[in-house]
């Protein structure tokens, strides 16, 4: 199934900024969409679940072609309970997909809304192939957040969504992701790292009014060179681990990270479970290049190539508390 997955899912890739369809699904495309099968559905309507129904698959919004897609479960749920997800076989994915070596067909304008997701999300553009071999060459370029950003997918809203993780993150949100917007949701189950991950280069995301009960082995948040979100308004559980981490993870896998965690605003969140001896709520420039491959990414006059240090700045953190 992973290979089955895989094969579906990776063929990445970007043009403009299209107008988003606004087809609703048709009776054929529901039947397909909640049928008892393993295999992937590309979803490219706007599908409005019954009360009582239920999508086993996996789903993929993939390219401009899937731009304007929805999903609205009524109640229901997307995914297998306890079914074992990774990186590369999610229950829901929007991804963008490749054109040539330098451009990709990204979705936009995508919408999920009232859904019990088994497993994980995850947004991506470059790098949504598995190879990471066109962000670390993107990287290597002076104008790689613009890059990252233009191919990446946009408009993203997950509103009244229970995402139920089962080991891998339960929302990643990829390089160059921007305007994603996640509210009045629930991230619970497991993480073998953090409940959400905004990474590098994505930027001028909304996390707002929701509830992060996940238990995490890290961070319930990593803010990886990730610029101008707002993560407000928000409940943490933190079951003794730490709340939000600012930080820029330099020369992971080869990548320059460009951007620094800056200018974000962080505040009116509450946190509850917080370690009684290093409670550790929100943390800026949480790594400053203690990690082995730091060095991984020299070479060059920008970004992590240049300075290890996580560069946070300008960042609104205030009027956050614990009970």
């Amino acid at each position: 199934m992973a290979a089955l997955l895989a094969g579906l899912f990776l063929a990445g890739g970007l043009q403009a900024w299209s107008p988003p369809a606004a087809r609703p699904c048709d009776a054929a495309e529901l039947a397909a969409l909640t049928a008892q099968t393993t295999e992937p559905y590309r979803l490219a309507c706007r599908a409005v679940l019954t009360p009582g129904q239920a999508i086993t698959r996996p789903v993929l919004i993939q390219g401009a072609e899937a731009s304007g897609a929805g999903l609205d479960c009524a109640g229901g749920a997307v995914g297998r309970p306890g079914a074992a997800v990774t990186a590369r076989t999610p229950a829901l994915a929007v991804w963008s997909r490749r054109i040539t070596a330098d451009r990709w067909s990204r979705p936009t304008d995508v919408r999920i809304s009232r859904c019990l997701i088994h497993g994980s999300v995850r947004i991506w553009g470059m790098g949504s192939d598995g190879s990471y071999d066109d962000l670390r060459a993107s990287s290597r370029t002076a104008e790689h957040t613009a890059a990252a950003q233009a191919a990446a997918p946009s408009h993203i809203v997950l509103d009244q969504v229970t995402i139920r993780g089962a080991g891998s993150i339960p929302l990643y949100v990829g390089p160059g992701v921007t305007r994603l917007s996640l509210t009045r949701s629930t991230l619970e189950g497991r993480s073998v790292a953090t409940a959400l991950y905004l990474d590098a280069e994505s930027a001028d995301n909304q996390i707002e009014g929701n509830l992060f009960r996940t238990r995490t082995a890290r961070e319930m948040i990593a803010v990886d060179g990730s610029a101008r979100n707002r993560i407000v308004g928000n409940r943490f559980e933190l079951g003794g681990r730490p709340g939000v981490f600012l930080y820029r993870n330099c020369g992971e896998r080869g990548v320059i990270r460009h951007q620094t965690p800056s200018y974000n605003t962080i505040t009116d969140n509450l946190f509850s479970g917080a370690s009684r001896l290093r409670p550790r709520l929100v943390v800026e420039n949480a790594r400053q290049g203690r990690r082995s491959y730091c060095g991984d990414d020299k070479g060059y006059p920008w970004g992590s190539s240049a300075d290890d240090r996580d560069g946070s700045s300008h960042n609104v953190v205030r009027y956050n508390f614990r009970n």
